[in-house]
């Protein structure tokens, strides 16, 4: 209430009544220093700056997208036990490897079939064409990804740490090696993604209080083992000893007598909700196999228990030390630093533990593959966080000492130039390697581009059966090129459909190569029970080929005489030549054309730094060697069937 002099009769004084204002909502800052790493100064300062989750996501979709697009595909594992029997699914045809032979199922139906539904929809909104279909399948992946990594960033910031988590979004960001592992179409991959959203539900503390996070956890990594990878279950014994022998914050709730039961009550509860995941996986890969199959069950029986005469040792060993320059390469200063760290803390220690037990799990094995590591990727740029903020704790406590100052370790910008180093650091590196393979491994895909995209409708265009495209017509406005004619001209393309047969030539590798879905002498027919019939729509997969073997042992039948091939892809080194009765240079002989000829890395006779890294200049590249990845075309054979196709056109 307040009084004032108004316009109004002379000596008067008016009384004036205003509504109460309302009551101010105090700003509630969100509580800090709460995870399980603390910070010792600057405790009273502003929280760091660290992205939110809606920023994350749409930074880390812009480098995923990125590699979707311009990763290589660095396995042969992802090509012909996955995406074949995709491309099986969705066109009918495609190459059969022996994992995914009734026989021996090794390879799970279920997790290929997940990946045909981002391939339908790019059908249906760009076209049949099957390279829509491969980046869509990629865009998912990426997508997929990117959503995880940005809930485990800020579960990591909310639960360990904000410098943290800070330091963990940059490495997850620019690391060469997540580059290769988001978005590549295998079980691994598949693994890694499961694993990294377990484990951000797994480092939150460990409560009675809270049931989300074990019912999360416990069937996000029976997930990654069942639809996955069934060896990625290790990644869980970490969560499981916390779950069931570390009382930790529930000490309030009485002793462990107390605790620990009912720990073990909602473990078990949450294990068996997770093995349902099971019913579905086993009832899609028996309906494909046309058998009870147990996917799971059967990597583990061959990898472990195959015998002495078989195996994963079959397709190569390697020394133990290779995972750890396998890792220096792709997380480059990383690595040393998630080595040095150490804390006594049982709560960090058991969310550090999961990479360690999968990198001794996997170097005691005589067989080592880059993939096999993919699962831990995201730990190992986890670890390495950490290991960056101990370092910056010991630097600050060495600093405090030598100055007696905690004021001026608190203004001082050197503990923040050394953590912003390491980053930026690891960050150029990884680009660095990102492009080596980009620059130095790519031409098997950019080949085989040309050859679809340039060659095809070429041989189209000189048979009159291309569409005419009316002069200065628009890129945006040129009509899409129809290949489905090109089946006329019963083309060979032979290395290793759309109209052209894709075969192997024989070479000097004595090792088993793919054979054809379908194809060849078959020992058993699992078809003619009607409900699986009608529960699966490409029966060949119930197909027991006889020439599949799981002893790595050559099979003649898988070759394609070299009379047969129009078009042949083959890898020549010019300066170090090499050639064998069975490995001619085919690139230099007189009836083979040359339809496009791209730099591919020589490993063997280029420096160590320059093929492990790419930087710009010609300094850095003279120390590098190439061979040529070519494209050749049989000019007499092609040249012939352009004619008969023309003659059956008059």
């Amino acid at each position: 209430m307040s009084s004032s002099a108004v316009a109004g009769p002379p000596r008067t004084e008016t009384i004036r009544f205003r509504r109460p204002d309302a009551p101010k909502t105090p700003t509630i800052r969100a509580p800090r220093h709460t995870g399980v790493l603390q910070d010792q100064i600057r405790r009273a300062a502003k929280r760091p700056w660290a992205p939110t989750f809606s920023w994350a996501v749409r930074w880390l979709l812009l480098i995923r997208f990125s590699a979707a697009m311009y990763a290589n595909i660095t396995d042969c594992d992802e090509v012909f036990n996955f995406w074949e029997p995709l491309h099986l699914f969705d066109r009918g045809y495609g190459f059969q490897t022996w994992e995914v032979s009734p026989e021996f199922s090794i390879r799970s139906w279920a997790y290929i079939v997940l990946h045909w539904f981002p391939a339908q929809l790019a059908k249906f909104l760009v076209g049949p064409e099957k390279r829509p279909a491969f980046f869509a399948v990629r865009a998912v992946l990426a997508l997929v990804s990117t959503l995880i990594e940005s809930f485990f960033y800020r579960s990591v910031y909310s639960n360990i740490n904000e410098r943290v988590g800070r330091y963990l979004f940059f490495i997850l960001s620019f690391n060469a090696g997540m580059w290769n592992a988001t978005t590549a179409f295998l079980p691994s991959s598949f693994a890694m993604h499961a694993c990294t959203l377990a484990f951000a539900y797994a480092i939150q503390p460990c409560s009675l209080q809270n049931n989300r996070r074990t019912l999360m956890a416990t069937v996000l990594f029976a997930l990654a083992g069942i639809v996955g990878w069934p060896f990625s279950l290790a990644l869980a014994v970490p969560f499981v000893i916390e779950e069931l022998f570390v009382v930790g914050i529930d000490s309030a709730e009485g002793d462990a007598t107390t605790v620990l039961p009912r720990r073990w009550a909602r473990l078990l509860s949450s294990g068996l909700l997770a093995s349902l995941l099971a019913i579905p996986v086993v009832a899609m890969d028996t309906a494909a196999y046309g058998k009870l199959t147990v996917v799971p069950w059967n990597i583990v029986r061959y990898n472990i228990f195959g015998g002495a005469e078989r195996g994963p040792d079959l397709y190569g060993t390697e020394s133990w030390d290779f995972y750890l320059l396998n890792l220096l390469l792709n997380f480059n200063v990383l690595l040393p630093l998630d080595a040095r760290q150490r804390t006594p803390t049982m709560n960090v220690a058991l969310r550090l533990a999961p990479f360690y037990v999968w990198l001794s799990i996997l170097s005691m094995q005589a067989h080592k593959e880059e993939r096999f590591m993919y699962p831990v990727y995201p730990m190992l740029c986890f670890n390495a966080a950490v290991a960056i903020y101990l370092v910056r704790g010991w630097m600050e406590v060495l600093y405090i000492k030598a100055t007696n100052s905690p004021f001026k370790a608190s203004q001082t910008p050197i503990f923040s130039n050394f953590t912003t180093s390491v980053v930026v650091a690891t960050c150029v590196l990884s680009i660095s390697r990102i492009m080596a393979l980009r620059y130095y491994y790519h031409a098997p895909q950019t080949a085989y581009f040309i050859f679809e995209s340039k060659e095809l409708p070429r041989l189209l265009n000189e048979t009159g059966l291309l569409p005419h495209v009316p002069p200065r017509t628009r890129e945006k406005d040129m009509p899409r090129i129809d290949l489905s004619p090109i089946k006329d001209f019963n083309l060979t393309l032979c290395v290793a459909r759309n109209g052209v047969r894709v075969d192997f030539v024989q070479s000097e590798f004595d090792g088993l190569l793919p054979g054809h879905f379908g194809e060849g002498e078959m020992k058993e027919d699992n078809n003619g029970n009607g409900v699986l019939d009608a529960l699966w729509p490409r029966s060949v997969t119930r197909l027991v080929p006889a020439q599949q073997n799981d002893l790595n042992s050559a099979e003649p039948s898988h070759y394609a005489p070299i009379e047969q091939c129009d078009y042949m892809v083959d890898l020549d080194f010019p300066l170090h030549p090499s050639s064998s009765p069975l490995e001619p240079r085919y690139a230099t002989m007189d009836e083979w054309e040359r339809v496009a000829c791209l730099p591919f890395l020589d490993a063997r006779y280029s420096a160590l730094a320059t093929r492990a890294l790419w930087m710009p200049g010609e300094t850095w590249q003279r120390a590098n060697e190439y061979g040529e990845y070519c494209l050749l075309r049989h000019g007499e054979k092609v040249n012939e069937k352009i004619e008969n196709i023309k003659s059956l056109q008059q």
